[in-house]
């Protein structure tokens, strides 16, 4: 009997070996069965994405002389940018008195993709001859690699006595904000002292693109909600 008994536990043991290997194999097919599914789904994932952006692409084409005819028609309001940028709850806090100023001589700003829209876009903003700056246009150029970001700006041409305007550093008499520190044009300065590619996240270009251009009207006319931007955040000229 007690002969018995050991040979009786030698097979339970065998037994649940060869179960834990059967467990094992199960689990090695379920994982490769799995990750199967998850390339395929990769792939249906990045053909679905080439299929937006040709849709996406298409419809820029579309928009691009409705965008024309709003730029003829913002043209007849004056100071229809500076207000849009002062009403903006992020945007308004980055211009100076100075700013200010310059501001009121932009004929149009105008956002655009690249035809490859996974390969960059720019932000330009064009003026009137003022007295300020010999350039009738100022762009900032965001161009994506494998490697990373490179951001590229035109070198503002100051007219004599000219420069970046300065900052003030108290709240003006009868307007709500305290105003900016430093200059926004150092947006377009700061972006020649970034000579190598990088994660750079610009906070100004993303409210800009994303937010501020396609609906301008909503700024100028106030009726932006607040709540959409967290005040406590400060929003950093890159």
């Amino acid at each position: 009997m007690v002969a018995d008994k050991g040979k009786k536990v030698k097979l339970t043991e065998k037994g649940e070996e060869e179960n834990s290997e059967q467990i094992d194999k199960d689990l090695v097919l379920s994982i490769e069965k799995l990750q199967e599914i998850q390339d395929e789904l990769e792939k249906i994932n990045e053909e679905a994405s080439e299929e937006v952006l040709e849709v996406e692409q298409k419809y820029n084409e579309v928009r691009r002389p409705v965008y024309d005819t709003r730029k003829d028609i913002i043209k007849k309001i004056p100071d229809f940018w500076l207000t849009a940028f002062l009403s903006h709850p992020a945007l308004g806090d980055l211009l100076t008195e100075e700013d200010q100023e310059i501001f009121k001589h932009i004929t149009s700003l105008e956002v655009e993709d690249f035809k490859d829209l996974k390969s960059g876009y720019s932000i330009t903003f064009n003026f009137n001859p003022n007295p300020y700056f010999e350039d009738s246009k100022l762009t900032k150029t965001f161009t994506f690699h494998d490697e990373g970001t490179k951001i590229t700006a035109t070198q503002i041409k100051w007219k004599e006595g000219m420069g970046l305007p300065n900052g003030v550093n108290h709240e003006k008499k009868g307007y709500k904000r305290q105003l900016a520190e430093e200059s926004f044009f150092t947006w377009f300065t700061d972006a020649h002292q970034k000579d190598d590619m990088d994660e750079i996240h610009d906070e100004v270009a993303e409210i800009i693109k994303e937010d501020l251009w396609p609906n301008p009207l909503t700024y100028f006319n106030n009726e932006a909600d607040e709540e959409d931007f967290d005040g406590d955040e400060e929003v950093v000229i890159n």
